[in-house]
């Protein structure tokens, strides 16, 4: 399995996956790779869980159906939901706001949908959704798994429970978890994917359509505060619970105090239970024992030496706009600290080193009033100025927060961040991204996703900001992580995606943060997966790379995916093993080792 390394240009390498379990090693003279374009599908194809009642409106121009017939024997959906135990006053509000609503979606459908609200567009191919999933065991592998893997790989990612009546961006999707249990002694692996019984999914699911308005895909002009409307007058009405939150839980997870939780950055944390099966259940809403009464974004931070968690928290109507906090390592939270914003900004990542938190404010915002107008609440400022704050994680207060300018800068994810004193600099790597609100709101221009270092001066103010990579090897770079046994300390390889084409993932990079060379592992063709995942062999710090990168990887020509374990120094295929489902494009991922699977509380 292994190969020789060839090498024609000193900054970049690529290892390409043929059909086999082999590997061919080509160079490739610029940043683009041709590879041959998959067959294009004409329908939106997904399987859903449970049979959806779609309001009585003409249908959607597209038709959500199985995607192979291998997914057709699926184990059938329940039956469809119970009626609700209404009262004569609550059928007759349901009624009348079931007709706004189909009167509202008709209008809708009037006017042609940006693609970052188009439902055919955003949940496509293998974006699509599958329905869950019980445990698979004895899962054929090719190679061999190594033996320090042991425990369970679990990824995140959005996977809509009904079929959009409307307006839908692909990050609006319910959460699902999917999570192969890998035994290496044994040489055995185990597959399931379960939703994250959100209080919105439980809900959404005994009502048997979407109720729940979709904050990206829905939110936008007169309509969307139409939506907000009906949606708060259903609850009114006593038809539906707001109170008990509104998240999806779709983007991170973390294992932190003997709990794996998952989150999205517009609720608190669930708690999933990674039964011995390998199985996952739903506990619920996690306050850390009603110690966090806020949202928690979905990238909370686990400092190597001191176990501790960090996190922020941001609100886009009332002020304070953002909150930080921390936990010890056994689950004690510290008092909110408020930091001063002049307006709500999107928040979605941040950093620490070994005694920072470093907090971008950039300039994608929030501003609910542009519905009014008939836009998107969130928009790209151009008249902001994206800034840095650097604040000591043991602050009490933000009264002593450092801010740096670092103009036109916009960091949807932060890799890593570490101190050099010696030059009184805090130095940040991160994806920057242009244009900044791409993601969101619809626009002519290619999203570029440049790996870049950032230098605070903590000491003048200033700011310096650099490509890591050879403008001639310039690549999209998204999804990835650094060694976790090294987070904000001083690391040399970042593990990042490939987000070519955007926003398909075709393969990781291996990048040397200090000399810009980069090593590619090239899926193949037809072939994408998404967030390169590195788990250590163990804590030695004398070899960063020391480990192995788990991926899933889809086919889409054979319609099959796959998980794939990469030796992260050699870039060599050590094992692959075949799912017995379909897996999504989703978000970020964990690894729960078997001595934590045996402490979960």
């Amino acid at each position: 399995m292994a190969s020789s390394l060839a090498k024609t240009n000193p900054s970049s390498r690529v290892w390409l996956q043929s059909s086999s379990t082999s590997l061919v090693d080509l160079s490739f003279p610029s940043k683009s790779i041709s590879m041959r374009k998959p067959i294009r599908r004409t329908k939106i194809h997904c399987a859903l869980q449970t049979p959806s009642k779609i309001l009585t409106s003409p249908k959607l121009p597209f038709q959500i159906l199985p995607t192979k017939d291998s997914e057709l024997h699926s184990p059938a959906p329940p039956s469809p939901p119970s009626p609700p135990q209404w009262n004569l006053l609550q059928r007759a509000a349901a009624k009348t706001l079931d007709a706004v609503e189909s009167a509202l979606v008709s209008r809708e459908r009037l006017h042609k949908l940006p693609k970052t609200a188009d439902p055919s567009v955003q949940i496509a191919g293998n974006f699509a959704p599958v329905p869950e999933r019980a445990v698979t065991h004895n899962l054929h592998c090719t190679g061999k798994i190594p033996e320090c893997i042991n425990g369970v790989y679990l990824r995140n990612g959005a996977n809509p429970l009904h079929q959009p009546v409307a307006g839908h961006h692909f990050f609006d999707g319910d959460g699902m978890i999917h999570a192969v249990s890998i035994n290496a002694d044994e040489n055995s692996v185990s597959y399931a994917c379960r939703f994250t019984e959100t209080q919105r999914l439980i809900q959404e699911r005994e009502l048997g359509r979407p109720v729940f308005p979709k904050a990206i895909g829905e939110l936008h002009g007169h309509s969307g505060i139409a939506r907000l409307m009906l949606f708060y007058a259903r609850g009114l009405f006593g038809l539906l619970d707001h109170t008990q939150g509104t998240g999806v839980a779709n983007a991170g997870l973390v294992y932190f105090n003997q709990r794996l939780l998952a989150m999205s950055e517009d609720d608190l944390p669930y708690q999933v239970r990674i039964n011995p099966s390998g199985d996952l259940q739903t506990i619920g809403r996690y306050d850390f024992g009603e110690q966090l009464r806020s949202t928690m974004i979905a990238h909370p931070k686990i400092d190597p030496s001191t176990g501790e968690l960090f996190a922020l928290s941001y609100d886009v109507v009332h002020k304070p706009y953002l909150k930080y906090f921390k936990f010890s390592n056994d689950g004690i939270k510290s008092p909110d600290v408020e930091i001063q914003l002049d307006m709500p900004t999107m928040m979605h990542d941040f950093a620490i080193t070994e005694n920072y938190v470093v907090i971008p404010d950039q300039q994608v915002v929030f501003k609910l009033q542009e519905m009014i107008k008939g836009g998107s609440p969130v928009i790209y400022d151009k008249n902001k100025k994206s800034r840095f704050g650097v604040l000591l994680k043991n602050a009490e207060n933000s009264n002593d927060i450092t801010w740096v300018d670092c103009p036109d800068t916009f960091c949807f994810h932060l890799w890593n961040a570490w101190e050099e004193p010696e030059n009184d600099e805090v130095v940040v790597i991160g994806s920057c991204m242009t244009p900044p609100d791409s993601i969101f709101n619809e626009c002519d221009e290619n999203l570029n996703s440049v790996l870049s270092e950032i230098r605070l001066n903590l000491k003048t103010g200033e700011s310096k900001r650099r490509p890591i990579i050879q403008s001639s090897e310039q690549i999209n770079l998204e999804a990835g992580m650094v060694n976790r046994n090294r987070l904000g300390r001083k690391t040399r390889y970042a593990y990042l995606a490939i987000a070519e084409p955007w926003p398909k993932v075709s393969g990781f990079a291996k990048v040397d943060l200090s000399t810009g060379e980069v090593e590619k592992f090239i899926y193949g063709d037809g072939r994408y997966g998404g967030e390169p995942f590195f788990l250590p062999r163990d804590s030695n710090f004398d070899r960063e790379d020391d480990g192995y990168i788990l991926a899933f990887v889809h086919d889409e020509n054979a319609w099959k995916s796959e998980l794939q374990i990469v030796n992260a120094a050699t870039l060599n295929l050590e094992a692959s093993v075949e799912l017995p489902s379909r897996v999504p494009y989703g978000f970020h991922g964990t690894f729960v080792s078997s001595k934590d699977l045996e402490n979960q509380v």
